[in-house]
């Protein structure tokens, strides 16, 4: 493929179509086969880097972000800004692995030259092997050795005028160090829940949330919030939420919203008169508890603005003993919907941040949307935070209006709920919709 003859540490290997090629090789295969017959049954070493966490050097825009190139989805991609060298993209494999192969599918804007890089903390990079004269297509680097957690593609020049781009960036091996999977468990998720309406009124959507809720039966139930409009009287909490969501009360874990602020009986006093201990197990209206591998925490985003809450949830971080971090509230930092970012959240995101949280579930804007893993400045890193915006549980749908950087998938215009699937070391969810169809399937992640 290199016939000037370029300065390579491996040779990638390309695919080839001709008949007489193949079937040497297939006549080869098959007599190694017969006199290795113990090899017969020898797997290839496993993909290790699909639905992992990926950043990049710069991305054209939101919708050509890093993880695309790690998403399994031959359609979509990764593309650098246009005109610039160097560029670089990179994935975290969630632990340490011995890499044994890099599979490259570029698109037209690829590289002509370019090194692939492991390291085992992101910051020192060892060269796996070097491209000199590539000429896009698909790259097959079939007889790496290296180990480390993280894996770049760096690209040193370009092959056209654009920037790098790539439909899949895949890496083989084995990964080392991963405990085995005992805790695994399941959890609905859904925010923005019961408008003042009844299984009697078709167009009534919490009926069937509540109906797929039920169906899925998880370990327990996530709120993120305005679970009852439009204030959140212990009047309307029994004439409607109840009908329906309450049929799981019990195993219900809430978060208030901005509309059980509103009650005129007093400041969330419908809330906690409904839910009573299940909201405030341990005085407060925020609150923690563990599951598995998992810790959780449970906030309040309408007194995001008092140190009591700020102060608690450093104390609960600094005794936490789990490996993964979950946090739910309502108003969200990010989203592309009618409320968009809310900088009130930006103060807890940074102390979550700091202590290494994988994942945040939100409400407010009634749409679904989840975002790449960013840090709380908004920029995309292989340690960032995980964010999911929920509120499609009942009331009326709120349009996407602002797409924000970083937002991977947005549905607007559908009821349905999160079922979030959890392990002892990462996690993965499913947005069905009420007609029990799965609208958008996530990455499966590894906890930081």
């Amino acid at each position: 493929m290199h016939p000037n003859g370029s300065a390579l540490l491996l040779t990638p290997t390309r695919r080839r179509t001709v008949g007489v090629v193949i079937a040497a090789v297939l006549a080869l295969v098959g007599g190694l086969l017969l006199a290795y017959p113990d090899r017969a049954g020898a797997a290839a070493d496993p993909l290790i880097s699909g639905g992992k966490s990926a950043t990049s050097s710069s991305d054209e825009s939101s919708d050509l972000g890093p993880q695309n190139a790690f998403d399994g989805d031959p359609a979509t991609r990764w593309a650098s800004v246009e005109g610039k060298d160097p560029q670089w993209l990179s994935v975290d494999l969630g632990a340490t692995a011995d890499v044994t192969r890099v599979k490259l599918s570029w698109e037209d804007a690829y590289a002509k030259a370019y090194r692939i890089e492991i390291s085992a903390d992101g910051t020192t990079w060892t060269r796996l092997a070097d491209e000199t004269a590539g000429d896009g297509g698909t790259d097959d680097w079939p007889a790496l050795t290296g180990k480390g957690r993280y894996l770049r593609v760096y690209g040193t020049a370009r092959a056209t005028a654009y920037g790098y781009s790539l439909y899949e960036a895949e890496v083989y091996g084995t990964l080392g160090g991963q405990p085995p999977q005992t805790g695994a468990f399941t959890v609905v998720a859904a925010g923005d829940i019961a408008a003042q309406c009844t299984a009697s009124d078709s167009d009534c959507a919490h009926p069937k949330t509540a109906a797929l809720a039920k169906k899925i039966d998880p370990k327990f139930y996530l709120t993120m919030g305005d679970s009852q409009y439009d204030d959140a009287r212990i009047s309307d909490f029994r004439n409607y939420y109840d009908k329906t969501w309450g049929a799981f009360k019990a195993k219900t874990r809430p978060v208030p919203g901005n509309h059980e602020t509103y009650d005129p009986a007093g400041e969330l006093a419908g809330y906690k008169a409904y839910f009573g201990d299940i909201a405030y197990p341990q005085g407060k209206t925020y609150y923690s508890y563990d599951e598995g591998n998992w810790h959780f925490i449970a906030l309040d985003s309408n007194s995001f603005d008092k140190s009591a809450q700020i102060d608690w949830l450093k104390a609960d971080l600094a005794k936490n003993s789990k490996a993964c971090i979950a946090a739910y509230w309502h108003h969200p930092l990010y989203s592309s919907g009618g409320h968009g970012n809310d900088p009130v959240s930006r103060p807890v995101w940074k102390i979550l941040y700091g202590a290494k949280a994988d994942l945040v579930l939100n409400g407010h804007d009634h749409h679904y949307e989840r975002f790449a893993p960013q840090n709380p400045d908004g920029k995309a890193v292989a340690d960032g935070i995980t964010e999911i915006v929920g509120g499609m549980g009942g009331a009326e749908p709120y349009p996407i209006e602002e797409v924000q950087p970083n937002s991977q998938k947005r549905i607007s215009g559908e009821y349905g709920v999160l079922k979030m699937d959890f392990t002892d070391s990462g996690y993965s969810w499913n947005y069905i919709g009420t007609d029990n169809k799965t609208k958008d399937t996530s990455p499966k992640y590894t906890c930081h």
